[in-house]
């Protein structure tokens, strides 16, 4: 069974109790005499009760595999085949050099974007370019087709004067 997030009670309807604000969707106890969700009424959001709890072995896994905490290099060794990467409060350059080593040693990482991993990868691997080429891109652009009334600045189009 997936696991059932609890919402406090209107959480959707105000700010203070967690409208788009995750950190205060915290799970309180329905109370209140008309209280319909603590009637347990049908349509109403569940409550908190016993049978809901995820299953022993399965309780605090990722991905199905037990998480291990990396904050360098070496600690990739403690991660085995059984186990899931996931990368502490550790800077950016110290996650790429992470992230390398994982890829490396074919370690699967829980907490990091697919997109930060592609971008990253990029910036590192991108070599620079000579003086010459930036040059020739340059006289590319400005021997281009388009004419400067055509470039705008903003991404929108620039409004047209009308006759009247």
């Amino acid at each position: 069974m997936a696991k059932r997030k609890f919402l406090r009670r209107l959480t959707s309807r105000y700010s203070r109790l967690g409208r788009k604000r995750k950190k205060k969707q915290t799970w309180r106890n329905p109370t209140g005499r008309h209280n319909k969700m603590r009637e347990k009424r049908k349509g109403y959001p569940i409550i908190v009760s016993i049978g809901y709890r995820t299953e022993k072995s399965s309780r605090g896994n990722v991905k199905d595999k037990k998480p291990v905490k990396v904050m360098n290099v070496r600690d990739l060794d403690k991660v085995g085949k059984e186990n899931i990467a996931i990368i502490g409060k550790v800077g950016r350059k110290k996650k790429i050099e992470i992230v390398k080593a994982a890829k490396e040693k074919n370690i699967q990482i829980a907490n990091i974007d697919r997109v930060f991993k592609e971008n990253e990868m990029k910036k590192e691997t991108k070599s620079k370019i000579s003086a010459e080429e930036a040059k020739k891109i340059i006289k590319e652009n400005k021997d281009s087709k388009i004419g400067e009334k055509e470039k705008w600045t903003s991404g929108r189009k620039p409004r047209l004067q009308q006759e009247h």
